[in-house]
């Protein structure tokens, strides 16, 4: 998630030093994924790297860095003299903020705010270190007989693929863009109320719909609540690709829901809430309409990671995050396996 793009361009505004604290490489194993980031000022932390001895250890550093003008680049081993039994080694990035918003920072906010997908394009060098944004079509944050050519190229080689984090030597390719997991949540009642709150966690971007009026109560920053008298019609509003999770107050109106979805042909799940009797009786209905059998194949009902058998909302809405995220990274590690070489190198 990216809110750290506000949090940092808000302290910055306020003239409050910061130092941006950023997962650079990992060697191993380690707590969090490249580009895992926080900030730290001289009263706070905000966001994580991982936590343990390496969040200590690298807050300790930040904060005698908050009246620091140049980055710095330290490798932290995990090993039995940090207390953390990773065994992996991690680098992490440390750029203080001094007074006022860099050119970077701030168009990175217009960018983001616009969802133009960009690319952070960081040279880690004490020498000719630089910093500047790509987009398909421009370069921002930096004069023009600055910009290394071959960073550019690389930076938008990661926007044509699937977008993630890359070191290469020296350089650091950080992608920001808009979340490609995108889910419709049908429903909200407890258990629509309870799975929305567990994915909101989650780097994605979720229409929560249900029919009644004035059902939302509490609506998470990156969820996007609808009242629609007809749910069924919100299928079409989703990308190709979607996830689906029904579970509405009405039977009849999940079945309406779940035979658009699966008509659609292009959901990467359509999960139904229930027994395997309620599929049953659904797809006992739904042949009677002449749906394909591959159409009901892809139907999942019950919802649901195997082996969390509890029916309470928060157990429930649990095993439902864990199959969104475990069918999510399924997909990532396929898309990987058909990226071009050139993008594979730049990522070894």
């Amino acid at each position: 998630m990216n809110e750290w793009i506000d949090e940092l361009c808000d302290l910055a505004a306020a003239g409050e030093r910061a130092v941006l604290v950023t997962v650079a490489g990992i060697r191993g194993s380690a707590p969090r994924e490249i580009g895992a980031k926080m900030i730290v000022t001289a009263s706070e932390t905000i966001g994580t790297i991982g936590g343990g001895q390496l969040e200590y250890q690298s807050t300790r550093v930040a904060a005698g860095m908050l009246d620091d003008t140049s980055a710095t680049l330290r490798s932290f081993p995990l090993g039995s003299s940090m207390g953390q039994c990773c065994g992996g080694v991690v680098e992490i990035l440390f750029e203080p903020l001094g007074d006022g918003i860099p050119d970077w920072l701030r168009d990175l906010r217009a960018l983001h705010g616009q969802n133009v997908p960009t690319v952070i394009a960081t040279r880690i060098s004490q020498s000719s270190p630089s910093k500047f944004l790509v987009t398909a079509e421009q370069v921002f944050g930096t004069d023009e007989e600055t910009v290394d050519p071959a960073m550019v190229s690389r930076a938008r080689d990661i926007l044509q693929g699937p977008r993630n984090t890359a070191r290469n030597v020296q350089e650091l390719f950080e992608p920001i863009v808009m979340p490609d997991l995108n889910i419709a949540v049908f429903g909200a009642g407890h258990v629509g109320t309870a799975v929305v709150a567990a994915l909101a966690n989650l780097d994605c971007n979720i229409r929560w719909i249900d029919s009644r009026r004035r059902i939302f109560r509490k609506v998470p920053a990156n969820v996007r609540a609808i009242e629609a008298p007809e749910p069924a019609l919100e299928v079409a509003a989703l990308p190709p690709g979607s996830f689906y999770l029904v579970m509405t107050h009405s039977h009849a109106m999940d079945f309406d829901i779940c035979d658009r979805i699966l008509r659609r042909q292009d959901a990467r799940y359509c999960g139904l809430i229930g027994s395997r009797s309620k599929r049953r009786r659904f797809e006992k209905r739904f042949r009677q309409q002449d749906m394909p059998q591959t159409m009901l194949d892809s139907l999942v009902c019950p919802i649901g990671v195997d082996g969390i058998s509890g029916k309470k909302p928060a157990e429930i809405a649990v095993a439902v995050a864990a199959e969104v995220l475990k069918i999510q990274e399924r997909t990532a590690l396929q898309a990987e396996k058909k990226l071009p070489d050139n993008v594979h190198q730049l990522r070894g």
